[in-house]
């Protein structure tokens, strides 16, 4: 069975049905089925649990989860892929347990409502409340967002309903199981790197904001500065020579990090890993540095992580977008930490090779 398009999906979850939706075999590897919280019935909920037997999520957009007053499980989240658990729910009226379909069902129903304050809902409860990223897909590339991006679609609320399928021994289902999953429920799939292409494809979410040159000590660049209208944040593109069209191009995604790159610090390669760059594109004689803004005083986890200065993998939407704007194609990526970079392939980049950055 062949993956459904987004337009497809789009109209599956319009008329109130279930969809899998996959993510990179890289990533989880797994496929969640995904409902329009709007659309959420006691059938659903049973079908979920019976059928899919992963955990049943509520993925909510960041001002949901604030009016609501869900704070994350944990403000240091050191999770794999960075899944944002807040607090879980019941509704504060009208469930018994709160673990029956009937009672899951209508927690989710209640955190929908458009008035729905905090003290309608008690906590912990029986349904897992999901902080997705501002921005959807092109922030974050995985099943959390993409319920809610294709809910927005639909014409609901942004908030999906998802959970994990298993296999019956209990083992996670991949693509070829997913497949035969879907076909014996009549349902469709998609995938996370198909949403992406669809959102580049209709949305503008990079724009260009201005142009210069600066002089370095590693010679000439041309800056180029970028605005995404999701956040108001400002990233910048550092190019040497003519790279758009160009096979191949060397490319450095570098996420500011404050007390590593202006300061110095010792707990981080950051300064290094940034002049570094900057020498190697500089020998090349072409290629490009993408400088991504983070808030804060720099890379999460600065005290304890190393290779900070490289974006989250499940962070590169804004950076492929830039490079996909200077008209890149193929591209070798400078690290010293090789590691397959989740979604770029859905923006049209390739990445042929990893190259060290030099000490």
């Amino acid at each position: 069975m062949p993956f459904a398009t987004i337009p497809e999906a789009i109209e599956e979850l319009r008329a109130g049905r279930m969809l899998v939706v996959v993510d990179d075999e890289d990533r989880e590897n797994e496929g969640d089925l995904t409902m329009a919280a709007d659309c959420i019935t006691p059938d659903a909920v049973n079908f979920m649990a019976t059928y899919g037997r992963g955990l049943i999520c509520l993925a909510l957009t960041p001002e949901r989860c604030d009016a609501l007053h869900l704070p994350l499980v944990s403000p240091k989240n050191t999770s794999r892929f960075g899944t944002a658990f807040c607090e879980s729910i019941d509704a504060a009226r009208g469930v018994t347990t709160g673990i029956s379909a009937a009672d899951r069902a209508l927690t989710i129903r209640v955190t929908m409502q458009p008035d729905a304050k905090p003290s309608d809902l008690a906590r912990p409860g029986h349904v897992f409340p999901l902080r997705a990223r501002k921005g959807g897909v092109l922030v974050r590339a995985g099943q959390t967002e993409a319920s809610v991006d294709l809910a927005r679609m639909a014409g609901f609320e942004p908030s999906g309903v998802i959970c994990e399928v298993m296999n019956d021994d209990g083992s996670m289902a991949r693509v070829p199981q997913l497949t035969e999953f879907c076909a014996r429920h009549g349902l469709k799939m998609v995938s996370v790197a198909s949403l992406i292409r669809y959102r580049l494809e209709t949305e503008h979410l990079v724009e260009r904001a201005g142009e210069g040159c600066i002089e370095t000590e590693f010679g000439s660049f041309k800056t180029i500065s970028y605005v995404s209208p999701i956040n108001s944040e400002t990233h910048l593109a550092l190019v040497r020579g003519e790279v758009a069209g160009q096979p191949n191009v060397l490319v450095r995604m570098h996420a500011r990090c404050l007390l590593g790159d202006v300061f110095g610090s010792q707990q981080c390669g950051c300064q290094q890993a940034l002049r570094g760059s900057l020498a190697r594109i500089a020998e090349e004689g072409a290629g490009v540095l993408v400088y991504l803004h983070q808030s804060g005083l720099g890379a999460r986890n600065h005290y304890v992580a190393m290779d900070s200065h490289a974006p989250p993998q499940d962070e590169t939407g804004i950076g492929a977008q830039i490079l996909a704007d200077l008209k890149l194609s193929t591209i070798r990526l400078l690290t010293n930490h090789p590691r397959k970079v989740i979604g770029v392939d859905a923006f049209g980049i390739e990445i042929v090779g990893q190259v060290p950055i030099p000490g």
